[in-house]
């Protein structure tokens, strides 16, 4: 299944998910709600309300964690919304993003949230490799 390219072009990150049985859709967020990657199946402006809402929900998830432990900065590992259509799963996937997707009530959450840090660990890389530099032979 391949993914929708974005300014971003972050989906690479989204294939393995899409894949997986019971997942819908997928996107890749930046932490003000800008899409970075979404799947084929979302129309751009689905995609945008979904990253808008994934910094809602991350938000509101730290006051909610906040409200209860007086924590100053808790540290989400996952924000799950579970209602009669599916499953809305949001994690960080480091600095200023986050991977949401949305998967039916008869998914396996388990390997869905494990393939979500397989997936966040590679973005992580990715976005923290060194710029490549040529070879000393190369250059002119």
């Amino acid at each position: 299944m391949s993914t929708t390219p974005t300014a971003g072009d972050l989906a690479w990150v989204l294939t393995p998910l899409l894949e997986l049985p019971g997942v819908q859709h997928a996107v890749v967020a930046t932490g003000d709600g800008l899409v970075e990657g979404a799947s084929p199946g979302l129309d751009r402006a689905s995609a945008e309300r979904v990253a808008a809402m994934t910094a809602t929900l991350h938000a509101a998830a730290r006051a909610f964690t906040t409200a209860f432990t007086e924590a100053e900065s808790p540290r989400l590992a996952q924000t799950v919304v579970e209602s009669d259509l599916g499953f809305a799963i949001v994690v960080p996937a480091g600095k200023n993003t986050t991977l949401a997707l949305f998967a039916a009530p008869d998914a396996h959450l388990g390997n869905i949230a494990y393939q979500m840090q397989v997936q966040v660990t590679a973005l992580t890389r990715a976005m923290h490799a060194p710029t490549r530099q040529p070879d000393a032979a190369t250059r002119p």
